[in-house]
């Protein structure tokens, strides 16, 4: 069924059609060309490289209401590559072919020494509403996150700011299930086993509602061999939003050596648009686990219990809007304690009503002994058509 799914979108890449729309069936999504210019430092005796990569990836979007109280839906996407990194190196398609849900649903539907073609849906899910209650059972987002940047209340799917390609942002393999106690207060729990056992497993539960003014929320857990409990707020301070999340994590079970390891990870942020459409975000972030010691723009994934390359970080976002078309952003982190820097200036032009273009670079700067030193950067330029 998936790999049928994927083949529709293939036929309607190559036919250009634009789908039509049913009365309980409803389709979307995208079409991509997005070339890539990485220059990475890599170890001796390669040094300074250069490597361009050429990707086309489309999003089809599938959504069927079967009754009033069920829907099911599914969407994914496929991405081809080709360029320097597919010729030159050989583990680079296992980098791609990956699925970390319970089912694994990945298809690298061609690969040779050329070009990769990779399949895989990040949304595979029915849903199933009642009076106050929903239970959703798939692959699916179990979005708990408040912050714009970084969401250590995401026990389930943390996005990456990094990943600049895929705003719908991944899914997991998850049953979940709500209840509305009112219009600002609801009861959640959500799980996700792991194919790979019970520590490599996520369930938790989230009680959210509103007091003065402020969405709050607390959540407890069992999040991969750690106990975890903590909580977040989204509310104001004048015109300025004011947001916040922490989570605490301790080990599950007592090491062999000393006593349960504890971690705190702490983030606060605010937001405020000014009279001249000039609209910022800035963020500070406390990880008591201190990062990671390697990081690239191919590295080891974030997780909740550790988001961030440095033990503080301190970020922001810029973005004003220059004319009705015409969008410019800046995104910078500070990692204080690595000696590093994050800079991330983007530009996007609306062509047509359905057609956008970007301009999109990511500059890493750091210290000889730091964990960004040989992150690389990257260029990207892309278009993309709506349907």
């Amino acid at each position: 069924m998936v790999n049928k799914i994927f083949i529709g979108l293939i036929i309607l890449i190559i036919s250009g059609i634009e789908p039509a729309h049913a009365q309980d069936l409803t389709y979307g999504g995208y079409v991509q060309v997005l070339p890539l210019r990485i220059s990475a430092d890599l170890p001796e005796p390669f040094g300074e490289e250069v490597f361009w990569e050429y990707r086309l990836q489309s999003r089809l979007e599938l959504r069927w209401r079967a009754t009033d109280n069920l829907e099911f839906n599914a969407q994914g996407r496929a991405r081809l590559f080709a360029g320097d990194l597919v010729q030159n190196f050989p583990g680079y398609a296992s980098v791609i072919h990956t699925d970390d849900g319970y089912v694994n649903l990945s298809w690298m539907a061609i690969e040779n020494d050329d070009m990769l073609l990779h399949l895989i849906p990040d949304r595979l899910y029915a849903d199933w509403s009642a009076g106050d209650w929903n239970i959703r059972a798939g692959r699916q987002r179990v979005n708990w996150g408040i912050n714009t940047i970084t969401n250590p209340n995401d026990l389930f799917n943390i996005y990456s700011i990094y990943e600049f390609d895929y705003p719908e942002r991944p899914g997991t393999d998850a049953v979940r299930v709500r209840y509305f106690l009112n219009w600002a207060s609801r009861i959640e729990f959500a799980a996700a086993p792991s194919s790979h056992g019970i520590r490599q497993s996520v369930y938790a539960g989230m009680y959210g509602f509103n007091a003065r003014g402020y969405d709050i929320q607390f959540i407890t857990g069992y999040y991969q061999n750690r106990l975890a409990m903590g909580g977040g707020w989204a509310g104001s301070i004048s015109d300025t939003g004011f947001k916040g999340e922490i989570m605490a994590f301790y080990d599950a079970e007592t090491p062999e050596f000393g006593d349960r390891e504890v971690s705190v990870v702490a983030a606060v942020s605010a937001d405020h648009m000014f009279d001249n459409g000039l609209f910022i975000i800035a963020e500070g972030l406390y990880n008591s686990r201190g990062g990671l010691e390697e990081f690239g723009l191919l590295g080891q994934p974030l997780s909740a219990d550790n988001p961030s390359i440095s033990t503080w970080q301190l970020s922001g976002i810029f973005q004003y809007q220059f004319t009705p078309l015409l969008n410019g952003s800046l995104s910078a982190i500070w990692y204080p304690d690595e000696s590093g820097l994050f800079l991330s200036p983007s530009v996007d032009y609306s062509l047509t009503q359905n057609t956008d273009a970007m301009l999109l670079a990511q500059f890493f700067i750091g210290a000889d002994d730091s964990p960004l030193a040989n992150a690389g950067n990257v260029i990207a330029f892309s278009v993309k058509w709506n349907f």
